[in-house]
């Protein structure tokens, strides 16, 4: 499992809390600020999950830590007729009802506070679920992997985005000074928290992926898990579905 890295070491909250606490101080500059750090990058392997869920033609859609809503707005572009986008942050979520608001797409996109290790929804609710980028902020990952395994129909589409890291030179040693030095230098200098990106590096590098994390899927009762590397490694798709 995991290392349980929190964001703020000196504090006594869990890290569920901590984690609310850390997006809702960076809330304001976070797209932004993650355009500049990913070189926009993130948005095409954002489609890529798009594509992969669209293909199944879901009706109703649950995007999990949301943030501020950018995958759960792409997703508009599929078949379904309702998605949620669920997040603790209330900042991030005000700020994405607004984007929602100006693509007027609240009749189609609902942002809901809510925790993903006890989702508000019935049992075989959900076509699709998706999670970019905050699989590794859960508190309990096989907790929060059994809540949306609960959730989702049998045979639905369950797609994760989440960051990994290069095995192969030289894109190894890159990303290492990229996430140690460069990436925590400009996280401070754009970001009225100091302790948010340090956090965000620390906890990719020692998340769980390729077949780790498909294998802690397979235990939670996921098949056909598959991992797919994106541009050198440096993120992952992974696939499962419900049996």
């Amino acid at each position: 499992m995991p290392k349980n890295i929190k964001p703020y070491k000196n504090s006594s909250l869990g890290k569920k809390e901590q984690v609310t606490q850390m997006f809702d101080n960076i809330s304001e500059s976070y797209d932004g600020l993650n355009r500049v750090i990913s070189l926009g990058i993130d948005v095409k392997w954002r489609k890529k999950v798009v594509n992969l869920v669209a293909a199944t033609n879901p009706e109703t859609i649950l995007d999990i830590a949301t943030g501020t809503g950018d995958l759960a707005i792409m997703m508009a572009t599929t078949s379904a007729k309702k998605i949620i986008g669920l997040d603790l942050s209330i900042g991030m979520l005000d700020i994405g009802k607004k984007k929602i608001q100006n693509k007027k797409l609240t009749d189609k996109i609902e942002m809901v506070v809510g925790d993903s290790e006890n989702i508000p929804y019935p049992d075989n609710h959900f076509d699709a679920i998706t999670v970019s980028f905050g699989i590794r902020n859960f508190e309990t990952l096989e907790k929060g992997l059994a809540e949306i395994y609960r959730v989702l129909k049998p045979n639905g589409i369950f797609v994760i985005l989440e960051t990994s890291v290069p095995t192969k030179f030289p894109y190894k040693q890159g990303y290492t000074f990229y996430t140690k030095n460069i990436l925590p230098m400009v996280g401070k200098l754009f970001s009225k928290d100091n302790n948010a990106y340090g956090y965000l590096c620390e906890s990719a590098a020692n998340f769980p992926f390729g077949e780790t994390l498909n294998n802690i899927l397979r235990k939670v009762s996921f098949i056909d898990c598959v991992a797919i590397p994106q541009t050198f490694g440096v993120a992952t798709i992974y696939t499962a579905t419900k049996k």
